[in-house]
């Protein structure tokens, strides 16, 4: 038997005990979690070979998300943090790393591109390093076939079967192509994807990607990275309301007011990239962006009050003393 210290508490495991045997013992999920060995950060790819000695400590951490105790479910998965990071458009990837941390994101956006043999660094090292969990898309695809191979190349490079579908129509407004996307959706699912589809605010698309079997609908608020926030809410709520998937708000976001507001509208979750990687200071606004969509989640459950054209005095008319008015 081996005799080690788990989280401070003495242990005894088995001879062949690994750090992969340790984590699924404590029962927690190997999504968000990272683990220490003696105090050298062990990468979770480490995890199934590396054996434990008598004496060593292990600590094995879980990223908790504040404020949004209740997770959410898509095709099964739980998540806790309701903020999915987009990772385009940051200066370096230290940045990328600090405002990952930050954000408490649990899934973050990775766009397939051809490999650059003089890039410097991994994307994917840094996102493991995190904890976050990779979700391909197919950022950049103007058709149905292009986003159905990308999203094939996807699977095979991340070994995943989960994908943002993305099929933009113009590369000027970026908005998505409604029967391409759909088209694409389709083949997807029918090929055994989780398809997250970026999608517009039409309630009626919406609607028909989820029939399609889309576990997840994203619609944007205004046009990818303008920062002009919700442009509909009205058509955003009606997407709400008929859902039954979750929805997440994808594409429009400038500051985090946004951010609430869509949590407010009934939002399941939103996903942040330009609003975060082209702030003026990315790491304190991904921690901003947190902390908005806690709240706008908490508000949203605790219920607004209803808009009225005139004023409701607040105070009881009753026992007021009796005065002249002049």
């Amino acid at each position: 038997m081996r005799k080690v210290f788990v989280n401070g508490d003495y242990r005894e495991l088995a001879d062949d005990a690994t750090v992969e045997s340790v984590v699924h013992e404590l029962g927690v999920d190997r999504r968000g979690t990272a683990v220490a060995l003696n105090g050298e950060v062990i990468p979770r790819g480490e995890w199934a070979d590396t054996q434990l000695r008598d004496g060593q400590e292990i600590e094995v951490l879980h990223a908790v998300q504040g404020g949004s105790p209740e997770a959410f479910e898509i095709a099964g998965r739980s998540l806790r943090s309701r903020l999915i990071l987009g990772t385009g458009g940051f200066r370096n990837l230290e940045t990328m790393a600090a405002a990952a941390g930050e954000s408490g994101a649990e899934l973050a956006t990775v766009a397939m591109r051809r490999v650059d043999p003089t890039a410097r660094g991994s994307i994917l090292e840094v996102l493991e390093q995190a904890g976050l969990e990779v979700l391909p898309n197919t950022a950049g695809c103007f058709t149905a076939r292009e986003a159905v191979t990308t999203a094939r190349l996807g699977r095979e490079a991340l070994g995943t079967d989960w994908v943002k579908l993305e099929v933009i129509g113009d590369d000027r407004t970026l908005l998505p192509d409604p029967a391409e996307l759909l088209e694409a959706a389709e083949t997807l699912v029918a090929d055994g994807f989780v398809v997250l589809p970026y999608t517009s605010d039409d309630p009626i698309l919406a609607r028909r990607l989820e029939d399609a079997g889309c576990a997840a609908v994203m619609p944007l608020g205004s046009p990818i990275g303008s920062g002009m926030g919700i442009n509909n809410p009205y058509n955003l709520r009606l997407i709400v309301e008929g859902a039954g998937v979750p929805v997440i708000l994808d594409a429009g976001v400038g500051t985090a007011s946004d951010a609430a507001l869509a949590m407010e509208a009934g939002c399941d979750a939103v996903l942040l990239a330009s609003a975060i990687s082209r702030a003026a200071d990315p790491v304190a606004m991904a921690g901003a962006m947190r902390k908005a969509i806690e709240a706008g989640y908490e508000a949203a459950r605790a219920g607004r009050i209803p808009r009225r054209l005139y004023a409701q005095a607040s105070s009881p008319e009753e026992g007021l003393a009796e005065l002249e008015h002049r």
